[in-house]
């Protein structure tokens, strides 16, 4: 009896043990591949999307609540105008396809864009990334029109083949239209003045 008790003690402390050290382990990879994510997938999108601005995006970045969960914005200023870029996602071929959105918050704009993540064909959907054509067909464009590509009725033309992966790009800038619809107020460089600390 004694033996079974030292047992289930034993395998009690050590499956306490196991459990921590993989809490810890999570928590340390998280923390690596969100810096990861940041640095080679978001940052360059948003330095593009942002370029000329007087204020450096990456250091200014905050955190809003959104939906249950946390949406990084990265402000801007350009002549004077503010800006800000968040990344929003639309479900492609094969996956998730993230979109970089980078908007004018006086007239809700958007400046520039860019795909940050995607797991689609290689060298057919994966031509969104690369195709300033295609992302340039949404510049100047009010973020809150809506858009479909030509197939389903709207104006975006689709890169060829990637029909699909096109409409998940869509989908992202349309789901960056309801967050500038929703949070607008949280964006405006008053309420970016007011998070100082809050960054990542």
């Amino acid at each position: 009896m004694k033996n079974i008790i030292q047992m289930v003690v034993v395998l009690t402390v050590l499956s306490g043990s196991s459990a921590g050290i993989l809490a810890g382990i999570r928590v340390v990879t998280m923390e690596k591949i969100e810096y990861q994510q940041l640095k080679f997938q978001k940052e360059p999108a948003v330095r593009k999307i942002m370029e000329g601005s007087g204020m450096d995006p990456m250091a200014g970045r905050f955190k809003i609540d959104y939906q249950g969960r946390k949406l990084t914005i990265f402000p801007g200023e350009i002549d004077g105008e503010p800006m800000a870029a968040f990344e929003t996602f639309g479900k492609g071929y094969s996956g998730d396809v993230g979109v970089m959105v980078g908007l004018s918050l006086s007239s809700g704009r958007i400046i520039g864009m860019g795909v940050t993540t995607h797991s689609e064909t290689p060298g057919i959907g994966s031509k969104v990334k690369d195709s300033p054509t295609f992302v340039d067909q949404f510049k100047g464009e009010p973020v809150e029109s809506g858009f479909k590509v030509r197939n389903d009725g709207g104006g975006v033309d689709a890169i060829s083949g990637a029909t699909i992966t096109s409409r998940a790009v869509c989908v992202a800038v349309d789901e960056a239209g309801k967050v500038y619809g929703e949070l607008k107020e949280q964006l405006l460089p008053t309420k970016i003045a007011a998070k100082d600390g809050s960054h990542e």
